[in-house]
C-alpha cells in the first residue's frame, strides 16, 4: 500500500463515547470496554497517532443530535448528542484535528467534511470508526460519489449495533466504493 500524505486524510467516524444525563465523562469510563472493543479503540487511537507522525489531516466527524428533532434518534434512541459526547480518552487528539459535527449517518450528509477534505487536498480518505455498517457505510459511500479514493482500516473499525455483519460489511466495501482493506499495522507501516 502506498500512500500519498499530502493528498490524504484520516477521517474518523463516531470514535466518542456518550455520556447520559447525570453521569461525569469520568464515570462513563469506570467499566473497562470489552476486549473487541478495547481493541478497536486502541486500534483508532493508533492510526491517529500515526497520521499525527506523518502530518497528514485528520478529521473526525462526530454524532451531534439535537433531542428531539433528529429522525436518528427515533430510530435508535438518545445516543451521540450534541455536547454530551467525548473523543474516546484513548485518542490524542492534535490542536491541528478538525472536529466537524453531523446529525445523520454520513459524515458529509449536510456537514462542511466535503469542503474541509477538499480544502485540504485530499484525494484519498483513510477511514477508521464505528459503526461499520451504518456511520462508515453512508460516509464510504458520500466518499465514493465525490470520487475520494478509500481505505479502510478493517481493524479499526466495529460493528456492534446489529445491523450486519462486521464481515460482510467489509467484504461489501471494495465492490461497492473500491475501497482498499487494510488493518492498523499495514497503515502505521505505510505511514512510517
Amino acid at each position: 500500500m502506498k500512500i500519498d500524505i499530502e493528498k490524504s486524510a484520516l477521517v474518523v467516524v463516531d470514535a466518542i463515547d456518550f455520556i447520559p444525563d447525570g453521569q461525569s465523562a469520568d464515570s462513563v469510563y469506570e467499566n473497562e470496554p470489552d476486549p473487541a472493543m478495547a481493541a478497536f479503540r486502541s486500534n483508532v487511537a493508533r492510526a491517529v497517532d500515526a497520521a499525527h507522525k506523518a502530518g497528514m489531516p485528520v478529521v473526525y466527524a462526530n454524532d451531534a443530535h439535537r433531542p428531539g428533532i433528529d429522525k436518528e434518534l427515533e430510530l435508535w434512541g438518545d445516543h451521540g448528542l450534541a455536547g454530551r459526547t467525548q473523543i474516546f480518552p484513548e485518542i490524542d487528539v492534535a490542536d491541528t484535528d478538525i472536529i466537524v459535527t453531523k446529525r445523520r449517518y454520513s459524515g458529509f450528509f449536510q456537514t462542511e467534511l466535503g469542503l474541509t477534505l477538499n480544502e485540504l487536498g485530499a484525494k484519498t480518505l483513510i477511514v477508521v470508526g464505528c459503526d461499520t455498517n451504518i456511520c462508515v457505510m453512508h460516509t464510504l459511500a458520500d466518499a465514493f460519489y465525490r470520487n475520494f479514493k478509500t481505505i479502510v482500516v478493517e481493524d479499526a473499525t466495529i460493528t456492534f449495533l446489529g445491523v450486519g455483519t462486521q464481515e460482510g460489511a467489509i467484504a461489501s466495501f471494495p465492490k461497492l466504493y473500491g475501497s482498499e482493506i487494510v488493518s492498523t499495522d499495514e497503515l502505521v507501516e505505510a505511514l512510517v
